[in-house]
């Protein structure tokens, strides 16, 4: 009988598939891992904007992490969008007496612009659960918003900031550069008592990149519960998604920015 090892992920639900919830269990799955997840909010989204959002009470958060601790032998928690302080503090207490490896994304901007995460919470998140995280997973904008400043433009600068971010309690932080222009992408891993790493691939020209950040984090906890130290964690999940997006064109889903294709197949079996 196969025993999987076990992924939570605490995350928003997105209605059209693409980020969320939903793409981090697509992509835990890619990994041959079984993915648990907690609802901290239900938003209507598509891949052009974000409708409405409606949290999901607190008490209810927590049951749910309450219930799958409980029974599952979870090896890493992944966390993605939290909305509000209050969900902030009960994802913190509820994860009190968790002892498994934390990667943190800080989700505070849909690709569409919209805000999943408000002004009051950012300094709840801070405090509560990045000093608890195993790695912290910003893109430029949200290091730039975490640090109170401008968004790094440079390798030498997203170095700098991860840095910063390490002062704040992270036992890692992969400084995602997604969001800056290049013909690369290059991704900075700045870890304790050790040398920065870069990850770097061709940028892709697409339009479908909606939850590239949900699925490279839920990739990394994915080969983390597989038994992966972090820096080779990172380098399958940066591999899995320059894939994920490089054969998301062949899914032509949606007007906006569409989603990758977590379930690309090729010739590679060992993520």
């Amino acid at each position: 009988m196969a025993n999987y090892p076990v992924a939570l992920t605490i995350a928003g639900s997105d209605s059209g598939g693409g980020a969320g919830i939903q793409a981090d269990l697509k992509a835990i799955a890619s990994f041959g891992v079984y993915g648990t997840s907690v609802l901290t909010a239900v938003t209507a989204q598509n891949t052009v904007t974000v409708s409405a959002v409606q949290e999901v009470r607190p008490d209810v958060v927590e049951a749910q992490i309450a219930a799958v601790l409980a029974d599952f032998d979870v090896k890493v928690v992944k966390i993605g969008m939290l909305a509000s302080s209050e969900i902030v503090r009960v994802v913190a207490r509820g994860l009190l007496e968790y002892r498994g490896a934390v990667v943190l994304d800080p989700v505070m901007v849909a690709k569409s612009g919209d805000s999943l995460l408000r002004d009051d919470a950012v300094a709840a998140l801070t405090g509560e659960l990045v000093p608890r995280a195993t790695i912290l997973t910003p893109n430029l904008p949200e290091a730039a918003r975490l640090l109170g400043q401008e968004a790094a433009d440079s390798i030498p600068a997203r170095t700098e900031q991860g840095n910063a971010l390490l002062d704040l309690g992270p036992s890692a932080v992969l400084m995602k550069g997604g969001h800056a222009a290049g013909a690369e992408c290059h991704d900075v891993l700045v870890m304790r008592d050790a040398e920065p790493r870069v990850f770097s691939s061709a940028r892709i020209d697409t339009r479908h990149t909606h939850g590239t950040g949900c699925t490279l984090s839920s990739a990394i906890a994915a080969s983390l519960a597989r038994g992966n130290a972090l820096p080779a964690a990172v380098e399958a999940a940066h591999a899995y998604l320059h894939d994920a997006i490089r054969a998301a064109d062949t899914l032509d889903l949606g007007s906006g920015h569409g989603p990758v294709h977590h379930f690309y197949w090729d010739d590679r079996h060992d993520h």
